[in-house]
């Protein structure tokens, strides 16, 4: 129901009270505090009922509406007589006006302020004409507005915070389910792009019987190490750097490649200027042992390509890094950078 329809309605219900209040002007002695009550009541309901703000009451406002529901008896019962032939009618249109400030109260989550006010209204009245009054003058139902107003509040607030918590499960569950198809295609994706890679081997070792010559086996190092590079150098791969990095193993080389992630957000084009720069880098060295990695993505730097020539013995593991790196020489050592001006460009 939109918001303005329910102000809407009570500011007319709230009215009411006060068109009551004037039609029974006669019957008090003194019809100066009550006038002074409606204007009390009247501007604290304008104020509760104003527009925008949280749903839940500033504090002020509530502590406002209790004072000025404990102040209205004060100033209408003197002026009333309690025990007039008839009844007083209307003229105790105050206590169904403070049930629906209270009620507005309670609404808007200052349900504490809503009953101390309403305690002060059953005191109030026994004070003054007795217990009897309290069905006469409608005390208990503004008691019952107040109860009414409290339950359903706390239960709409009760459903707001569930459907927040049911909201906020059904969006992990879907992230949960996203990063599961997501593995589940990673994992048929290697799966294929393995099989396509080691098949042709495989074929070989089944029709030789194991025995491979020293060529083939030589091959199957070099399958294994390009097997490897698609697992840990994922997004540093392209046909392009595929090609160097074979032909660099092929003629000795060690190569070492590792994705930390760090090209995971680069748009496809960018990615694949990175990937041809390391291309031509790996083309146009020598090195013995190369050592590929992505930098973190805050860093400006996109990959990092270093270049080691051991001064004594070269090394003849495909896939290891070495732990003595004293006796090495830096061969290349380059820094891809993750955007180029276009004056570098």
């Amino acid at each position: 129901m939109p918001r303005a329809l329910i102000v809407t309605m009570a500011g007319l219900f709230s009215g009411y009270h006060i068109v009551l209040g004037l039609y029974t002007i006669d019957v008090p002695r003194n019809p100066l505090p009550v006038l002074l009550a409606m204007v009390l009541y009247a501007t604290a309901t304008v104020i509760s009922l104003l527009p925008g703000g949280a749903a839940r009451m500033p504090m002020w406002m509530a502590a406002m509406n209790l004072i000025v529901c404990a102040a209205m008896p004060l100033l209408i019962t003197p002026q009333l007589d309690a025990a007039r032939e008839g009844g007083l009618g209307y003229a105790t249109w105050y206590v169904a006006a403070i049930g629906t400030l209270l009620t507005i109260t309670s609404t808007r989550l200052r349900n504490t302020f809503a009953w101390a006010g309403t305690a002060v209204l059953v005191l109030q009245t026994i004070a003054w004409a007795g217990p009897g009054m309290l069905l006469q003058a409608g005390v208990l139902g503004s008691v019952s507005w107040v109860a009414i107003s409290h339950i359903l509040s706390s239960a709409l607030a009760r459903a707001s915070r569930d459907a927040a918590r049911f909201a906020r499960a059904e969006r992990e569950a879907t992230d949960w389910q996203a990063a599961q198809e997501a593995h589940l295609y990673e994992r048929q994706f290697r799966l294929g792009q393995t099989g396509s890679m080691a098949v042709p081997m495989l074929r070989i070792i089944e029709r030789t019987g194991g025995e491979l010559t020293e060529e083939q086996a030589l091959e199957c190092l070099y399958l294994e190490a390009a097997i490897r590079d698609e697992i840990r150098g994922r997004t540093l791969l392209d046909d392009a750097v595929r090609r160097q990095v074979m032909r660099a193993r092929r003629r000795g080389a060690s190569v070492s490649l590792y994705d930390e992630g760090g090209l995971d957000e680069l748009p496809d084009e960018v990615r694949a200027r990175v990937h041809a720069e390391l291309a031509e880098a790996l083309a146009g060295t020598e090195a013995s042992r190369l050592i590929i990695r992505t930098a973190p993505a805050d860093s400006e730097t996109a990959v990092t390509v270093v270049g080691l020539t051991p001064a004594g013995e070269q090394l003849g593991d495909l896939g290891s890094t070495g732990e003595d790196d004293d006796e090495d020489e830096v061969d290349l050592w380059l820094e891809i950078p993750r955007y180029r001006d276009e004056a570098e460009a």
